[in-house]
């Protein structure tokens, strides 16, 4: 047994990952570079409130100290990662594994929530954190380490020429979860080696499928329309209802219907009490089922967005986050009954689809872009410590998805990628694009697209947000015309946010073609230069190379 000083410890563990003269205990890859981490690792580490702590190893995979095990079992689709601390507060565990990542490879991580527009293959870098999986190639060869999806902690992966980690934090909020009696199952470590003559797209793909077992999919492809960036919460029924309307009118005819989706706007302050989510404003006049009603009648598929950790005046502190009293606690019965309510009241409206938004924001305090190593600081808590943030935020999930039912599409935006998938159908994979200006749409559209549409139908389907047409001139109609085309012929969900007075004839002749292209099943686009640039321009497309301007 060793326990050091929480600084030492961390101190020696980065000394471990900037080595590059550490034997790989792996064996080898056949000449590939392919390292086996479903092995038992090299070292675990545990780090409590007060101190960091090496854990020692027998042959059975078993880590103990000080009271607290962990079990490493190898199994035939990954390595498990079992907790047992019943008298010590836990914030994280680290697996160490001595491994010889070639320093000339490209190395690709995914993001914790929604991407910012910086995904990009990198360097190999000791320092650079890699939240739930990452991907390493030559160009020629690509392999993949990650976690499978739905874990119990937030997993971070960092790399170097002689050591891979894995950080699995398993706080309760800021603090060190106390599992009392329970038996946490952490996190199972999975890998892939690849194979000749796929492309890293294909391999990024083919491990995406591996780290999900069961995806949720829509039963048919997702398109149609949404109001933020033509209305940015400043909407109104009539209006909404008039663009809505001509948007449905340019979709292909047949049984996939669009959507129509209310965005952020429509609910009331909720200083009369109750929720904000139990009847409207007076912009919309009439009740939300009525607008769901009328949203039918255009032939349309309604939608309806919702924030659902956001606080009402009226409620109680008790039901408050102490992190920051805006926001609801999740873990508080009452607030979970309040979200299952809001959620059946939005079923039992008419609406097929609901958005919900800024939970990870609401929990965590922190945009994704915020995040580096960990999703939230350190010293808040849940009102319940029993379980990790990774736990909590699943139950929020599935919460909302038992209360929507089967039949209800779900988009998750500002969700946690690894955590939804499974749950959701759509996942909103970056950041807003926008009506205004065009770089922050090729920013956030064109690099989550192309970075994270390996995710497309094996952890849920991406939704690389819309296309906006809010002010005429705003953003230049042939740059904009490529984003509408990309999206409609990558084969993943396409939103359009339109004012119908602004449109002619050359927009709406655009969008129909595109509608009439994404309501079908279409092979997912790949996007060809995406080892050399942040926004790729050269794709595979619908089986044929297309060339963008951005």
């Amino acid at each position: 047994m060793s326990i050091s000083p929480l600084t030492s410890i961390l101190a020696a563990i980065g000394l471990l990952l900037m080595s590059t003269t550490l034997p790989s205990s792996a064996a080898p890859g056949e000449g590939d570079q392919f390292q086996n981490l479903q092995r038992m690792p090299d070292a675990v580490i545990i780090t409590t409130d007060l101190a960091a702590i090496e854990l020692t190893h027998d042959k059975k995979g078993q880590w103990t100290s000080a009271g607290i095990t962990v079990a490493t079992h190898a199994r035939r689709d990954g390595l498990e990662v079992i907790l047992e601390a019943p008298n010590a507060a836990i914030k994280k565990i680290t697996l160490v594994w001595n491994a010889e990542m070639p320093p000339d490879w490209k190395y690709l991580g995914d993001a914790w929530e929604r991407a910012y527009g910086d995904l990009e293959w990198k360097a190999l870098d000791a320092h650079r954190p890699m939240p739930w999986y990452f991907l390493a190639t030559d160009g020629q060869v690509t392999h993949g380490y990650g976690v499978k999806t739905g874990p119990a902690a937030l997993c971070c992966w960092k790399a170097s020429a002689g050591a891979v980690s894995l950080t699995a934090d398993v706080r309760s909020g800021g603090v060190g979860v106390k599992l009392g009696s329970r038996t946490l199952p952490v996190c199972t470590v999975t890998c892939r080696r690849g194979r000749p003559g796929e492309t890293a797209f294909m391999a990024a793909r083919a491990f995406c499928k591996q780290m999900c077992a069961k995806p949720r999919l829509p039963k048919h492809p997702v398109y149609g329309f949404n109001d933020w960036y033509c209305a940015y919460g400043q909407n109104n029924a009539h209006d909404y209802l008039r663009d809505a309307a001509a948007v449905a009118a340019l979709a292909p005819h047949g049984a996939n219907r669009p959507f129509a989706v209310i965005d952020d706007g429509w609910q009331s302050d909720g200083r009369n009490g109750g929720s904000q989510w139990d009847h409207t404003n007076t912009r919309f006049g009439s009740t939300m089922a009525e607008m769901a009603k009328g949203i039918r009648a255009l032939d349309a598929r309604p939608g309806v967005w919702y924030r659902p950790l956001i606080a009402s005046p009226h409620d109680p502190p008790e039901w408050r986050l102490s992190r920051d009293h805006a926001y609801l606690d999740p873990t508080i019965p009452a607030v979970r009954t309040r979200i299952s309510e809001d959620v059946r009241r939005m079923r039992d409206w008419g609406f097929d689809l609901i958005k919900h938004d800024y939970s990870t924001f609401d929990i965590c305090g922190q945009w994704g872009f915020q995040m580096g190593d960990e999703m939230t600081h350190d010293g808040w808590t849940f009102s319940d410590h029993a379980h990790t943030t990774a736990e909590v935020v699943l139950d929020l999930y599935r919460c909302i998805r038992e209360a929507a039912g089967g039949d209800i599409v779900i988009i998750g935006c500002n969700t946690i990628s690894h955590l939804s998938a499974g749950i959701f159908e759509l996942q909103r994979i970056g950041d807003d694009t926008s009506g205004q200006e065009w770089d922050r749409t090729r920013k956030m559209g064109v690099n989550c697209l192309a970075f994270r549409a390996a995710q497309h139908d094996t952890f849920y389907a991406v939704d690389a947000d819309c296309i906006g047409l809010a002010h005429a001139g705003a953003v230049p109609w042939e740059k904009n015309v490529q984003w509408l085309d990309l999206l409609a012929r990558s084969g993943t969900p396409l939103f359009v946010s339109m004012k119908q007075p602004l449109m002619g004839a050359e927009q709406l002749d655009a969008i129909r073609s595109a509608f009439a292209i994404a309501a079908q099943p279409q092979p997912l686009g790949e996007p060809l230069d995406w080892l050399s640039s942040r926004t790729p321009q050269h794709w595979n497309l619908l089986g044929k190379e297309k060339e963008y301007a951005w």
